[in-house]
């Protein structure tokens, strides 16, 4: 029996895990993060639906694998409220404004008001200050945004893995601010329901 060629489709989770890895070790890898946000909503915008989720999320695969293969998931039924509309949709909106509020923070240093503040701050509370790693070349706006963007996605991935181990592997995919945005996208291009 012949097994199934994998494209590079299959490994978008080690680009998952080294954009973790490189973040740590120098903050400003976290603008490649732009790619996972921009990408979905391009690929919706132009028609293709959610198939970034469902083929390219880095992000899902690495639940998948840390889920399915490493046999770390409960594959508990993820519990109804995590899957409402008005979760999914509450959800979107406080992710949005934390994002916005990052991007106001970013200002604020880009025009001098602020201080660079070199802190991650994981899940919207735990600040978590960063003491390695040279800056000395970087404008402090540019880093700025480095440390905002960088505390969403380890944030995000916190709470991926913390349902893929309660649940089911890609949990984190019912209630995923991108999947819920290119849902959107496609629900209004296409009148969906």
């Amino acid at each position: 029996m012949k097994k199934n060629k994998k494209s590079f489709k299959d490994y978008m989770w080690i680009i998952s895990a080294m954009y973790l890895f490189l973040g740590i070790f120098n903050i400003l890898f976290a603008w490649l993060g732009m790619i996972c946000f921009l990408v979905p909503l391009i690929m919706s915008i132009s028609g293709k639906g959610k198939s970034y989720c469902n083929n390219y999320c880095g992000r899902g695969q690495l639940l998948d694998l840390m889920g399915n293969k490493m046999q770390l998931s409960r594959y508990q039924d993820i519990p109804g409220f995590l899957k409402s509309k008005a979760f999914r949709y509450g959800f979107l909106i406080f992710f949005l404004t934390m994002f916005l509020n990052m991007i106001f923070n970013t200002y604020l240093v880009f025009k001098g008001t602020n201080d660079l503040k070199e802190v991650l701050t994981i899940l919207w509370t735990f600040k978590m200050p960063w003491n390695w790693g040279d800056l000395s070349g970087a404008t402090p706006w540019v880093a700025q945004f480095a440390f905002g963007f960088f505390s969403v996605m380890v944030t995000s991935t916190i709470l991926g893995i913390v349902t893929m181990f309660l649940y089911k592997p890609r949990s984190w995919c019912v209630y995923c601010p991108m999947g819920t945005m290119t849902h959107m996208i496609s629900k209004a291009k296409y009148k969906e329901k």
